[in-house]
């Protein structure tokens, strides 16, 4: 591991909603919704879903990312919301991501809206860290339209502690000499890794800051919280070593897509057609991320809502749709019992890269034109907008495609920050 590292965390502000708000300025929209109490989330129609970013004004409701609409609406009547845009957001990405690339060879996408860059060794080539910090952020905010934070560090964990620390517009440091002034203050879970099962542990041990879980006898928290304890005491000191990783591939757990209807779902075709719309959005950020996936599964609530899943494993990861899909179809099949249902979901997990994804001596033709077919569809999709190409079964059909969003709930899971 190199030693003197120079670690950037770029964090995009209110992601969704900056990007939403961007778009709808550059085609003709007076109004920007960062200005106004708004949010992204779920159906504006039907009110479902949850709120997936906020703007600022709309934190003055202590709206939470999270949360349902209907709560969100109860605190902010006049709440503005607007149903989430994934091809779009992949779009943003990718630009920033573009402008990036000019400044190290070394990029690694954490999230849609979160990467770290690798400026070891480059302040030869574009001189202070801090200052070209102060360049990345503004040219993204007059190329692109959108504000980020970006936090410097000597390592990925505490540059994206500096990105958190001020919001938004903002560029961070948190050195290791930083650590004691800038970090010990905050309460303890803010740490990475410290949620909401490790806290209350923590409480009962006194540790109520980061500042007391570094103080901490070492030995104590390893004998009581076992290697999760080791782990987050030395993360509490900023002692993290993973290298940032270059490509596209982004690290996550899993992919998945919900949706609450307005109406029963009481019949074969009508569920299918609504999963193939959940399927699409999901196989096609799966793709965006380069992953394949081993793990399929559903989830159903009826209208008496109770809830019920079923998944599957893979013999061979996929990033299909058609692929994807027919096991859907399958797992559904095997499930519902009939009633009526007001909740689909769809979610892919057990992620890999899709670099170790080798062609195989049994693929056929039909594979690989499903694989050129899908890759098609996402260009086409990504270049003129999510309804430039839409499958035939939703024509006339009461479903629209969800690819974008429309009426669709996402949860996406937890990265692994190593």
């Amino acid at each position: 591991m190199k030693q003197n590292r120079i670690i950037f965390h770029i964090d995009v502000n209110s992601a969704y909603l900056s990007w939403e708000a961007v778009y709808r300025l550059q085609n003709g929209a007076s109004l920007d919704l960062r200005t106004i109490p708004s949010a992204v989330g779920g159906d504006p129609k039907s009110r479902h879903g949850i709120i997936l970013a906020k703007s600022i004004p709309a934190k003055q409701y202590n709206i939470q990312t999270g949360e349902t609409l209907h709560t969100a609406l109860q605190k902010c009547p006049n709440l503005h919301i607007v149903s989430p845009s994934y091809g779009l957001y992949m779009q943003c990405s990718d630009a920033m991501m573009k402008l990036l690339e000019e400044y190290s060879p070394v990029i690694q996408r954490f999230s849609v809206d979160e990467v770290f860059l690798d400026y070891t060794d480059m302040e030869g080539h574009w001189g202070d860290p801090i200052a070209m910090a102060h360049k990345i952020k503004d040219r993204i905010k007059e190329e692109l339209g959108f504000t980020v934070s970006i936090g410097i560090s000597s390592n990925k964990l505490l540059a994206k502690m500096g990105s958190d620390l001020k919001k938004p517009d903002a560029v961070t440091t948190v050195f290791p000499e930083e650590i004691a002034r800038k970090i010990w203050p905050l309460p303890v879970e803010d740490l990475f890794y410290v949620g909401r099962a490790t806290l209350p542990k923590l409480n009962k041990m006194g540790i109520y800051t980061i500042g007391d879980l570094a103080n901490y006898d070492y030995e104590h928290i390893k004998y009581r919280l076992k290697s999760h304890g080791a782990l987050i005491w030395n993360y509490s000191h900023g002692q993290e070593a993973s290298p940032v990783r270059g490509g596209k591939h982004v690290d996550i757990k899993g992919i998945g897509n919900s949706s609450t209807i307005a109406f029963d779902v009481e019949d074969r075709i009508t569920a299918c057609r609504i999963l193939l719309a959940l399927t699409e959005t999901v196989a096609m950020r799966l793709r965006h991320t380069e992953n394949v996936c081993g793990l399929v599964a559903i989830s159903l609530r009826d209208s008496e809502l109770r809830n019920y899943s079923h998944q599957r494993k893979l013999f061979s990861p996929t990033d299909c749709t058609k692929e994807i899909f027919e096991i859907v179809t399958e797992l559904f099949d095997e499930a519902w019992k009939g009633e009526p249902l007001r909740n689909l979901g769809v979610r892919v997990s057990e992620l890999s890269s899709n670099e170790l994804q080798q062609k195989s001596l049994f693929d056929d033709v039909d594979q690989e034109r499903n694989r050129a077919l899908d890759h098609a569809i996402d260009q086409l999709r990504l270049r003129y907008g999510s309804k430039a190409i839409m499958k035939a079964t939703f024509l006339n059909s009461g479903v629209k495609s969800m690819i974008g969003g429309v009426g669709a709930d996402d949860y996406p899971m937890m990265a692994s920050l190593l």
